[in-house]
């Protein structure tokens, strides 16, 4: 089933069990979903965004409640930062498993070896094959980094 499907799945069934804040949080991730959609019809693209694209967006959206949340806790607003935190936890039920630390490295290392990378240069590549394999499991500002130091 794609994204969008169970995005769709889930809200209704939201509404039957009258749960509000998981509701809230499903129409925030809908919205942003309907928005991109309109930008991508505007741009010529009539069948609005794929399921990469939809994974970027529920990657997006979890990134800036976490800050929010870190945000929120060092002002001592705990109540909020706790709604952030439920927040990501209904986003991320639709993201695939984040990759662990070792998984990553080998993600490099193999995403290295195939480009046949050698050199600083070679860094936009190795992070493009990247994003278009493992969109939504990886951190790529963590993992930018790494690619950095692997071709250095």
């Amino acid at each position: 089933m794609e994204l969008r499907a169970k995005v769709s799945a889930a809200l209704k069934q939201a509404m039957k069990d009258k749960a509000a804040d998981r509701l809230s949080t499903l129409r925030l991730i809908n919205a942003a979903i309907k928005d991109k959609d309109i930008a991508a019809r505007a741009e010529g693209n009539e069948d609005g965004v794929g399921d990469g694209e939809v994974l970027a967006i529920l990657g997006k959206m979890s990134k800036q409640r976490a800050e929010s949340a870190r945000a929120y806790e060092e002002g001592g607003r705990l109540d909020l930062a706790e709604r952030e935190t439920a927040e990501i936890a209904v986003i991320e039920e639709f993201l695939p498993r984040q990759l662990s630390d070792a998984e990553a490295e080998k993600a490099v290392s193999d995403a290295v070896a195939e480009i046949g990378a050698d050199s600083i240069r070679d860094m936009g590549k190795v992070m493009a094959l990247l994003k278009s394999r493992y969109t939504g499991q990886m951190d790529f500002g963590t993992v930018g980094p790494k690619v950095k130091a692997r071709l250095s």
